[in-house]
């Protein structure tokens, strides 16, 4: 009895790895995400994207943001470990380079705006699923178009 209890740590780390490899082998792992943002008017500023869930969609705060420089015609932004869920992609040309999307006195942007999907705007913008995207273990590409809603 003494050598069996002997084996018995050795036994239960054994246990232990096969259990967490187990685990781990169903989990789906970070993915990368890359955002291919077209009819980019100018090379002004830098193309912002955000990638939101639910909760944080058509807000300042969502917990993925990156940024490339504005090229005309197509701009990829990439995002390396975007976590497994749902999400969508909130994007705007920062011509000024401060950080805010600039409105007319109406509150129209005046800079190029685009949502995931290519997501119809409404009086509030677009709704959160006519842009979400699923993302797994497996690479995204999201692709949209900047809309110019003021001369």
């Amino acid at each position: 009895m003494s050598r069996t209890l002997g084996r018995l740590p050795a036994l239960l780390a054994a246990a232990l790895v096969i259990l967490l490899a187990l685990a781990s082998s169903g989990v789906a792992q970070a993915a990368q995400v890359t955002v291919d943002v077209t009819n980019v008017r100018s090379s002004r500023g830098h193309i912002r994207v955000a990638i939101c869930p639910r909760e944080t969609f058509l807000h300042d705060s969502c917990p993925f943001e990156s940024m490339a420089p504005a090229s005309v015609g197509r701009t990829t932004v990439v995002f390396p470990d975007i976590p497994p869920g749902t999400y969508a992609a909130q994007v705007f040309q920062d011509e000024h380079d401060d950080g805010v999307v600039h409105r007319n006195p109406l509150g129209v942007p005046t800079e190029g705006v685009g949502f995931s999907h290519d997501a119809p705007l409404h009086l509030t913008g677009p709704k959160f699923k006519e842009a979400a995207f699923e993302v797994g273990g497996q690479p995204v590409g999201v692709r949209l178009r900047l809309r110019h809603l003021s001369p």
